[in-house]
Formats: structure tokens, C-alpha cells, sequence
């Protein structure tokens, strides 16, 4: 049974680590290497996207980008920190952190093998509101801008960061007082999601894209469906991102700054934090699902310990599952320009996440130079439980 808060007690973040840093560009990680084809394949069959553009060589080569090409949401794993980094600045003691959202902005430059992303990254702004689920609660954005050796603008990324007192949500327990059992589906109802989920791959396998004169306000996208979740499926996503693999990357700070934050320690809750001088021999000791943050993603002990109660999914995923399902529907031909999604809850073991979309506007002046479709894409659970929120704007071929 988890411990409910004494209402005299007063609860305040330290935010004396924090409000010097806001506005100032940040430091993070590097990879060392570019892209490979199999780093693109590692992420579609974590994403659980089975866009043949993306994986299958032969279909690849005859379609208009001559051979293999990465999803737009293959930014996020070409980054550090699941594009977290420039949210989540300064020291709070005993905090931890998950996702409360991402905005991204889409350039027209691909992603092939053999390219490399480099990142500037700068913490915007943060607030502190009172959440039931730990009090008080900072919600802090970060932006990230993602350029190709050539210096091409790739995406740009704005991401939200929410960090609380451990023991504050531990004390609270929001979720285990709202989660019953972990869900055991029968046969038939793994049946019925498994058929939903091939109907949705055939929907659009070939790429083709509907023309901005033909989609009308109204229409509806096919459905989909991932899961159930599991740690299994945990565990994979995480070692999609590329700087979770051992020695990937390396550390790097803007120039002129006399404090950049780079690897600092975030205050994370004791048995959560990294021992970077002890993996210098020993790489699980930075292995985030070993020692570090992430490890109550694949652990229900250490989730309870930040209030999470059991396994759950990762916040970049989610953001990344809108991205490949939006460019899905638009084709080949299409491109996800713009998406604002705001996680409203984690995927937790044993669910299932469902997306339903409708468009609801469509634009024929607007700043990128092109009619746009816009879209609002909703992601909930079997319980019909909003998982994320989420507006885009698509280019289609006119």
C-alpha cells in the first residue's frame, strides 16, 4: 500500500542550480560514428514501423530515394539523452525526471547511411506547478538543432522535461493507487490486435501519398496499434538509441562558456545516478538499464522507487511513434513538417497503445512556402486512457 504526503509538510524544489543556466547553450554527448544502414534498421524494428523503405534494400533502391533511407524520427536516436539534454539543466537533489512533451520541425533533408548529425543545444525556460503526482513539479524545455556533416539543417527539436521529487511521488503513489493488475490478454485478443496491426502495415506499404486536393477535412487515418508492451519491447527500444551502446560517444561543450553543462550530475535519487569514473572499466556502470535513470523503465522495483509504480515506456518513443505513423500516411511523396505532442501518461507494461487521427484543418498559406494538412493525432490504451496529445502539419504532393 503506498504512503500518503502529511499536508503539513512542505515540499520545494532547489532550483539554485537552475536559473542561471536558463536562455545559455549547454554542452552533451557526440557520437563518434555516422549512421549505418543497420543503425536505421535497429530503429524501425524498435519503433515497431515496418515502412520497407526503411529496412528492405530492394524495395528501397526502386522507390524515388535510390536505396535505404531513415525515418524523420531517426533524429532522436542520433542524439544524446533521448533529446532530453538541453530540458533537463542543473543540479536538483533527489529529483528524477520523465518526458512531458516534444515540438519538432522537419527540413527536407534526409537521413541516409553514412551521415552524421551534430547537435546545439540550449535550455529555454522552465516552470514550477503543484501536479498531483508530486507536488511541486518543474516542467522545463530545452531545444536541440540537429545539422548533417554538410552543416544541412535536419529537424529542430523543443523538448519538455518534467522533474519532481522522488520521495514526494513515491509518497503519493499517483499510480499504483490507479493501476490494477498488469493485463493478461487472452488469445483472441491478441488475435484481434495482431490483425489490426497488419492492417494498418498494408494501409500504405507502397508509399503512396494522397494529394493535398483529395484529403478532405473530416477524414480519418487507419488506425493502429503497438503492444502489448513488455519489458522485452522496453529493452529493445532503449538500445535503439545509439548512444545507450557502450563507448558510442564523447563528450562536448560550446566554445566561450565558462560553466556549459555538460555531464553534471541532475541530483538524481540515490541508486539511480551514473559512475562515470568507474565505467571507464566497467561500460555497465553507464549502462542505463544497469545503473542510471533509466533503469526503472525494465525494473517495477525501481519504478515504485520514482512513483511510476511498474516497467513503462520511454517518452522520446512516443514522440517518435507520432512522427512514423503521420509520415506512414503521407507517402513518399509526403513529409511531416511539424508536431507538438504532450505526453499526458507512460505506456506501461502490459498495455497496448492505440493511434487514431483526424484531419482538421487544411492550409494553403502558411510560413514553410506550402499548402500543409493538419492533423490531430490522439495515442490512448485499452482503458481509453490518453497517452499523448499531439497536433502535426503535413506537406503533401499538389
Amino acid at each position: 500500500m503506498s504512503k500518503k504526503s502529511n499536508p503539513a509538510e512542505v515540499t520545494e524544489l532547489d532550483l539554485s542550480d537552475v536559473d542561471h543556466r536558463v536562455g545559455k547553450p549547454v554542452g552533451g554527448g557526440q557520437l563518434w560514428d555516422p549512421c549505418s544502414g543497420s543503425d536505421i534498421r535497429r530503429w524501425v524494428m524498435a519503433m515497431d514501423y515496418p515502412n520497407p523503405l526503411h529496412w528492405d534494400e530492394e524495395f528501397a533502391r526502386e522507390s524515388r530515394f535510390g536505396g535505404i533511407v531513415a525515418p524523420q524520427s531517426i533524429a532522436v536516436a542520433l542524439d544524446y539523452g533521448h533529446g532530453a539534454q538541453p530540458a533537463c539543466v542543473g543540479r536538483i537533489p533527489g529529483s528524477h525526471l520523465i518526458f512531458g512533451g516534444e515540438e519538432w520541425w522537419f527540413y527536407c533533408t534526409p537521413v541516409r547511411p553514412g551521415d552524421k548529425l551534430f547537435q546545439d543545444r540550449r535550455f529555454h525556460d522552465y516552470k514550477v506547478v503543484e501536479t498531483k503526482f508530486a507536488g511541486p513539479t518543474m516542467f522545463s524545455r530545452g531545444d536541440t538543432v540537429h545539422r548533417n556533416q554538410h552543416g544541412a539543417l535536419v529537424a529542430k527539436e523543443r523538448s519538455t522535461a518534467i522533474r519532481y521529487l522522488s520521495s514526494e511521488a513515491t509518497k503519493r503513489g499517483m499510480y499504483e493507487n490507479q493501476l490494477g493488475e498488469i493485463k493478461r490478454w487472452t488469445a483472441e485478443e491478441l488475435t484481434e490486435i495482431e490483425s489490426l496491426r497488419h492492417e494498418w502495415i498494408l494501409s500504405n506499404r507502397l508509399g503512396v501519398s494522397p494529394h493535398f486536393d483529395e484529403v478532405k477535412v473530416g477524414d480519418t487515418l487507419p488506425r493502429r496499434v503497438i503492444g502489448p508492451h513488455s519489458i522485452a519491447t522496453f529493452t529493445t527500444e532503449y538500445r535503439a538509441f545509439l548512444f545507450n551502446i557502450w563507448g558510442t560517444f564523447h563528450w562536448t561543450a560550446p566554445e566561450g562558456l565558462e560553466d556549459p553543462w555538460i555531464n553534471q550530475d541532475p541530483g538524481w535519487v540515490e541508486g539511480f545516478g551514473f559512475d562515470e569514473d568507474g565505467a571507464r572499466i566497467d561500460p555497465r556502470k553507464r549502462d542505463g538499464l544497469y545503473v542510471g535513470p533509466s533503469r526503472g523503465h525494465i525494473d517495477a522495483d525501481k519504478a515504485s522507487e520514482v512513483g511510476m509504480a511498474r516497467a513503462y515506456g520511454y517518452g522520446a518513443t512516443m514522440g517518435a511513434w507520432c512522427t512514423d505513423y503521420l509520415s506512414y500516411w503521407a507517402g513518399n511523396e509526403g513529409m511531416v513538417r511539424h508536431t507538438k505532442a504532450d505526453f499526458r501518461g507512460p505506456a506501461f507494461e502490459g498495455d497496448v497503445t492505440y493511434f487514431d487521427a483526424e484531419v482538421i484543418d487544411k492550409q494553403t498559406d502558411t510560413p514553410w512556402g506550402v499548402p500543409l494538412v493538419q492533423v490531430k493525432l490522439r495515442l490512448t490504451n485499452q482503458d481509453s486512457a490518453v497517452l499523448v496529445d499531439c497536433t502535426a502539419e503535413i506537406e503533401l504532393p499538389y
